[in-house]
């Protein structure tokens, strides 16, 4: 699927060089004619591939940043001077950003440009010849751009509703609920064409439930949306998903397989997967950049990062030992979580416990794993005799803590060993030891069936109508049967539901729009995020934006 997705990409990105004039009136020079192309369904798909990439290359960088740094579940603190980048993440972290912010101002584009090129895709697939694959393919679209509709709904508002390729019209913002209710019906006309299997005929392409995933997921926030709960119809598209293929075509990971769902070798063969963005560090258009940021600098050669290995060395002394094949690659290694996050991984028996890197760290011997650097390095407070001198250590990575050496207030941790060993560290998607490059070949789920169950769960106990003889306990217990061996529960709440998501759906681009449902986005977290200002559960419209588009107004608070 890696391969084809490249194979598309070269394709289809020919296809838009021929259109992107716009003048499709223009004497054909080409023998790719809407006589001849699309036909089949793999010139179907070379059409279509450039919308797969394009959502790819950005999904794991800023737009997990977006909705990642701006919670309680990520942060990427400075290090002295390393890692300042004009305070952008530290205003993301602390709520203090601005309509300039560059990070919002590219997530805006991103997804205003997958729109437009969406619908463009749309307006050549309309003159293809009639059938079940021209069908197929407009639901596909129909379906991914409400997915990228979905995700500026969910972050700006209401926004332009621009379904139409080649006017130069510059439209004035819908409402959220008009948003959401075009959403709603694109996705409500495309389920009936779009395809029901999974594996890897379907896998990275939008099917019939993704739809109804999408569907579940706006409906469980519909009363952040619209101001009106649309409980019961969340558990009506959750049990879609869940009865597809009569209940067989989903199913959860076991506790032994779990983690592998995230693993550079993932893929199809996990049926607990509804959508997934494959990714492939040989091709250009994005990458997956998890390890590079999330993996301690002093493990690389533990976890074989871009290219890092022992040799021949049996546990040697990082920064000290070289030679017999070592190469020790380092990740820039600035991202944490805070402590309140991790906070709700306090179930020792849970496997899910096993993504976090903690304490103190061992080679695969069971054998401490050392660290060389020298007194100074370690500590740059040290204030001995000898600041050069040599000093080894046992690695220790240490909770983040809610202040630093330099103040409650700094976001600053310093430049030196303790600095960069602090914060628990999310490894989830481990590095790829078969890359050579900082990029790797994790796939990174967008939907699986255990956000479903969580879904479904959640909207039982706001009040929907449980049904199929599930309640909200038997649901989450189902769940937890393949991640803890502790007991089943007795009883649920939403308090513990919240937790349980945090558990289970960690560094999947979800805790902003969970922590905003549950009323817990103003909480305060980290490293002096105190804001609790509530319009900041939008995004501003950026000043890039209005500056192209006069006609978008500005969120309240902004």
């Amino acid at each position: 699927m890696k391969r084809l997705i490249y194979s598309l990409l070269v394709i289809s990105t020919l296809l838009f060089g021929l259109s992107a004039c716009h003048k499709l009136d223009v004497a054909s020079t080409t023998e790719l004619t809407s006589a001849t192309f699309p036909k089949t369904e793999a010139h179907y798909n070379a059409l279509m591939g450039t919308i797969y990439t394009s959502f790819r290359s950005d999904f794991a960088t800023n737009h997990f940043f977006v909705t990642s740094q701006t919670t309680d579940e990520s942060v990427l603190p400075f290090y002295n001077t390393d890692w300042v980048d004009g305070n952008q993440y530290r205003d993301l972290h602390r709520h203090t950003w601005t309509a300039d912010h560059p990070k919002i101002d590219f997530e805006w584009y991103w997804l205003n440009n997958l729109i437009g090129n969406t619908n463009q895709v749309l307006y050549l697939l309309k003159d293809a010849t009639d059938g079940p694959v021209k069908n197929t393919s407009i639901a596909e679209m129909r379906t991914m751009r409400g997915l990228f509709f979905f995700y500026l709904m969910d972050m700006f508002g209401g926004v332009p509703l621009d379904t139409t390729y080649g006017t130069t019209e510059l439209r004035s913002r819908a409402t959220r609920t008009e948003v959401f209710n075009f959403i709603e019906s694109e996705l409500r006309a495309a389920i009936p064409y779009l395809k029901t299997t999974s594996g890897a005929a379907t896998y990275g392409k939008p099917t019939r439930y993704l739809a109804y995933a999408l569907l579940a997921k706006m409906y469980l926030n519909a009363q952040v949306y619209t101001g009106t709960a649309k409980n019961n119809e969340c558990i009506a598209a959750c049990d879609s998903v869940m009865s597809a293929g009569g209940g067989s075509l989903y199913q959860l990971e076991s506790r032994s397989t779990y983690l592998n769902m995230f693993s550079a070798s993932n893929g199809p063969t996990y049926k607990e997967i509804i959508y997934s963005i494959p990714f492939d560090p040989s091709t250009s258009g994005g990458y997956l950049l998890h390890a590079r940021y999330d993996l301690n600098r002093n493990l690389g050669m533990k976890y074989r990062y871009s290219g890092s290995t022992l040799g021949t060395n049996v546990d040697p002394v990082v920064n000290q030992t070289t030679g017999n094949g070592l190469v020790n690659n380092r990740p820039s290694g600035p991202r944490c979580t805070t402590d309140e996050y991790y906070a709700h991984f306090n179930d020792p028996n849970d496997i899910r416990n096993n993504q976090w890197l903690t304490g103190l760290q061992y080679w695969n011997t069971g054998n401490p794993i050392m660290v060389r650097t020298t007194n100074l390095g370690y500590d740059q407070f040290y204030s001995g005799p000898t600041p050069a001198g040599t000093y080894t250590y046992h690695l220790n990575i240490t909770p983040l803590g809610n202040g630093t050496r330099f103040g409650a207030t700094s976001y600053d941790l310093g430049k030196d060993e303790l600095a960069w060993n602090s914060g628990y560290r999310n490894i989830k998607f481990l590095a790829d030891p078969v890359s050579t490059t900082r990029n790797q070949n994790n796939d990174m789920p967008v939907f699986r069936l255990s956000d479903i169950i969580l879904m479904k769960a959640e909207a039982i106990l706001r009040g929907g109508t449980a049904t199929n003889g599930h309640t909200a306990l038997s649901l989450v217990n189902s769940l937890r049967a393949v991640r803890t061996t502790s007991a089943p529960l007795t009883s649920v709440d939403l308090n513990f539901l919240y937790s349980e998501r945090c558990r289970e759906l960690s560094w999947e681009c979800w805790h902003r729009n969970d922590m905003i449902r549950f009323g817990r986005f103003e909480d305060a977290w980290g490293l002096g995020k105190n804001n609790a200002d509530t319009y900041r559960r939008l995004f501003p419209i950026t000043t890039g934006a209005r500056a192209v588009n006069p006609n978008l107004t500005q969120n309240p608070g902004y």
